[in-house]
């Protein structure tokens, strides 16, 4: 596995995966040394990651390849479904999937995504609209839910 310390706007991000794909993208809240030269494999992922918070990117075309529960991929191929600048719900997300019960273990697999941004959890929200549950902190989200959104707040002054 090659991995790569990255500069976001959020914070210092570590990019980790192999020729087969991408295996986690993970926000830190530490301030590790920004890698001066990205291996090869993993060029690509950090030029997207970087047009996406130059708005430059909507979605992500790379290979992924992140270890979890068969449930928790199909929770996660199930993100990669919800459209920039849109949210759903964690009870849509449940539905989606075909069992409305299932809401606590779809929210549990939302939280254990390990390809921040890429597999968008952050467009996941409560039914009542509130942002709830983000791994990367509640601020994170909202900054990124903002960043996607179509209405720019404008300037008072």
């Amino acid at each position: 596995m090659e991995e790569a310390f990255i500069k976001t706007p959020l914070g210092v991000a570590k990019v980790v995966g192999d020729a087969l794909g991408l295996s986690s993208i993970s926000i830190l809240n530490t301030n590790e040394a920004i890698t001066e030269i990205v291996p090869e494999v993993l060029e690509d992922a950090v030029y997207q990651i970087n047009e996406y918070f130059e708005g430059k990117r909507t979605d992500f075309d790379l290979p992924l390849n992140p270890s979890g529960t068969y449930f928790q991929q199909r929770v996660w191929k199930e993100l990669l479904q919800i459209p920039y600048g849109t949210t759903v719900s964690y009870l849509q997300l449940s539905k989606t999937l075909g069992d409305v019960k299932a809401i606590r273990a779809v929210a549990a697999a939302n939280g254990k995504n390990p390809l921040w941004i890429v597999v968008p959890c952050h467009r996941v929200i409560g039914s009542d609209g509130s942002l709830t549950g983000y791994a990367g902190g509640l601020s994170r989200k909202k900054w990124l839910l903002e960043h996607e959104s179509p209405v720019k707040q404008q300037s008072l002054f």
